[in-house]
């Protein structure tokens, strides 16, 4: 069976990376063979996977080196909770260069080492922030992940953030076979979250694949740098992701997405409170603005 390569995008701080790596664990625990690799110049995408700070990255190792030519694949690729693999790309530093580019590299570099080896059942991609340049739309642009997979809360611009998402979906899906493959709706426990998230995937044409309740016990796991499978197995935060994770492995709903306009973007919110029509008419003049 092929690897299935999915990527998780969302708007920054929306808990791609912990959702990614409790996800990956609950993955790794039902028997599957997982990668994630970290497409963020943070390096925080494998820290709970292998309890540490951060992992080196391929841009850190090649620039002690000399070049990506000159590092192995060991040196940039550990093994952590439940035998799953982690790689970050790393990125330059903050202000010197284009942070995308370190995506490309990495990917390269992976392929040509072969570190997508056959008995992988998946690679997840966890992927800064929106589509934002060539360079993180990597694993879109290049068809490298099929499934893509958003991260998303019943807040405002969270909601915005994976529209432009799927916008950026359609862009590549006419010439590959990228697909959305649903919404995941990490709460942020707003008004009625659960039926606006639902309401938003028919918009859009995909699904809210499942709703992950907020809780407490994901941030005292993450203080000890752990996922919430390895750090309470029996709570029911645990069962929440492992839910997500049968969801994903038996997911045959790949589509391109229909995005929303702005104007069907502010109908949905105002319908569920989230806005009002001074809210709405602030937004259209100030898109007016950007627009002249």
């Amino acid at each position: 069976m092929a690897i299935r390569q999915c990527a998780i995008y969302g708007k920054g701080g929306i808990g791609k990376s912990t959702t990614t790596q409790n996800l990956v664990a609950a993955l790794a625990e039902a028997g599957k063979n997982v990668m994630i690799i970290g497409c963020d110049p943070k390096a925080d995408s494998t820290r709970l996977i292998l309890h540490s700070k951060a992992q080196n990255t391929i841009m850190e190792a090649a620039a002690e080196q000399g070049s990506v030519e000159d590092i192995e694949l060991e040196d940039v690729l550990k093994v952590g909770y439940g035998n799953v693999k982690c790689v970050e790309s790393g990125g330059p530093e903050p202000g010197v260069g284009c942070a995308g580019r370190g995506v490309i590299t990495a990917i390269n570099f992976l392929e040509e080492e072969g570190a997508y080896e056959e008995d992988l059942d998946f690679v997840f991609y966890d992927v800064l922030g929106d589509v934002v340049c060539g360079g993180f739309a990597m694993p879109i642009r290049e068809n490298k992940a099929q499934e893509i997979y958003i991260v998303v809360s019943g807040e405002m611009m969270a909601m915005y953030a994976a529209n432009n998402i799927s916008k950026g979906i359609c862009k590549y899906a006419t010439t590959g076979s990228v697909r959305l493959a649903g919404l995941i709706c990490n709460s942020r426990n707003t008004d009625r979250e659960d039926e606006l998230i639902i309401a938003l995937a028919e918009k859009i044409g995909t699904q809210m694949i499942h709703f992950i309740p907020r809780d407490n016990i994901v941030q005292r796991a993450e203080i000890r740098r752990m996922t919430v499978i390895e750090y309470d197995p029996k709570c029911n935060q645990a069962d929440e992701y492992r839910t997500l994770a049968q969801k994903i492995i038996n997911n045959e709903k790949f589509v391109i997405p229909e995005p929303a306009s702005m104007d069907e973007l502010e109908e949905l919110l105002m319908e569920f409170g989230i806005i009002d029509e001074e809210d709405a008419s602030i937004i259209g003049r100030t898109a007016e603005e950007e627009a002249a």
